[in-house]
């Protein structure tokens, strides 16, 4: 009898591992919304003939109305470039002085806002590889230090998302690697390893704990991590671009403020692309800026978003519409977004693209809210 218990057991569990893992769309059936042709929301953030302009992030002040925003003279590696929106991204300064290290950025810029457990505001830029380098603003980003290393580590698109945590002061990042930029003489495995890092600072963000891996997979390759916090604030998400081009993005969870994650979970196409940056709009919903990946859609490679809700991401969900922001012409080069929500509840989303056939890439910022495009699917 115990045999035969064992054997059944065994059959169980050959099943088990074999079974084919959940079915998610590969497309979408939501509505789509075509904005690509409104060049009265578009406002053009910087532009330079011949010069490759790419790869924004950008933070909104507290007034509501102050955008910074920080981006490198080429892709990726090149000199950070640094602007300054008054009035909620309808008109953006001059390049504004920068740091002399800032020229010497390896990768993506990211920009965020972070407030210690006295209250004092900073802002802070990183800059990513090997090492991974910090710089501080503490008056709202008029003036800036140099760029330093913030460890003997490294990594790809430092920091993805920042988020605050637990207490005052008490900061989660997270970032990605492939082996080549975690260390010093780091290199590419065979077959590659695509790792999630995480770190924590206890200082506002001034220092951070050695980075710590979150997940380690050569099966898929999961990587720029973009946060989103449940409505509720007890638990957070993380999309995740799927570098390997097999399968969707994918999704992970935590319910203890980012001390342990979920197994990763495959998103349904509606959300399948790469550097999702979402933020909540006044009625709740969400919305969420991307490259368009997905392996079914008429606008892959363009600038797009995604409208839906928490539960949606939580359920599996493919949302309520996605929107056509604009239009790149060259491959999937374009869409590493900023999105910020006014008072108002305009969403200002800023990017860089290969916004005309034949030319360099450059950042522009849309305007927009959801009411217009509710409107739009109703019509």
């Amino acid at each position: 009898m115990n045999v035969l218990r064992l054997l059944l057991l065994c059959c169980v569990l050959t099943i088990s591992r074999s079974a084919p893992a959940e079915e998610v769309s590969r497309g979408y059936s939501i509505p789509l919304i075509d904005l690509s042709g409104e060049t009265d929301r578009q406002v053009i953030v910087d532009r330079e003939p011949g010069q490759y302009l790419g790869h924004p992030t950008t933070v909104l002040l507290e007034d509501g109305k102050t955008i910074l925003c920080v981006y490198p003279k080429g892709h990726g590696r090149g000199p950070i470039v640094y602007k300054r929106s008054t009035d909620g991204g309808i008109t953006w300064s001059d390049r504004l002085p920068t740091p002399e290290t800032w020229a010497t950025s390896k990768e993506t810029p990211t920009i965020h806002r972070v407030i210690d457990a006295s209250g004092k505001k900073r802002l802070i830029v990183w800059s990513g590889l090997y090492p991974a380098r910090l710089a501080v603003s503490e008056d709202d980003g008029a003036s800036w230090s140099e760029l330093k290393p913030a460890g003997d580590w490294g990594g790809i698109v430092v920091m993805g998302c920042l988020e605050p945590v637990e207490k005052p002061g008490r900061y989660l990042a997270m970032f990605h690697d492939d082996g080549r930029f975690f260390t010093e003489q780091g290199s590419r495995q065979s077959p590659v390893v695509f790792k999630l890092f995480k770190t924590f600072s206890n200082d506002g963000g001034l220092t951070w704990s050695e980075p710590e891996t979150i997940l380690s997979r050569s099966d898929i390759h999961l990587c720029e991590p973009g946060l989103i916090r449940s409505p509720d604030g007890k638990r957070m998400a993380v999309l995740l671009r799927e570098n390997s081009r097999t399968r969707n993005s994918f999704i992970i969870f935590s319910d203890d403020e980012g001390r342990s994650w979920s197994n990763p979970r495959e998103l349904p196409g509606s959300l399948t692309g790469d550097r999702h940056t979402g933020k909540y709009a006044p009625d709740g919903r969400l919305f969420i800026s991307f490259r368009d990946t997905t392996h079914e859609s008429p606008t892959k490679g363009d600038w797009v978003a995604w409208v839906g809700t928490w539960e949606d991401l939580v359920e599996g969900k493919e949302g309520q519409y996605r929107v056509r922001l604009m239009d790149n012409h060259k491959g999937g080069d374009c869409a590493y977004p900023g999105v910020e929500v006014l008072p108002d509840g305009t969403i200002v989303t800023t990017t860089y693209g290969h916004w005309f056939p034949g030319e360099q890439p450059y950042v522009v910022a849309v305007r927009l809210t959801l009411d217009e495009l509710d409107k739009r699917v109703e019509d």
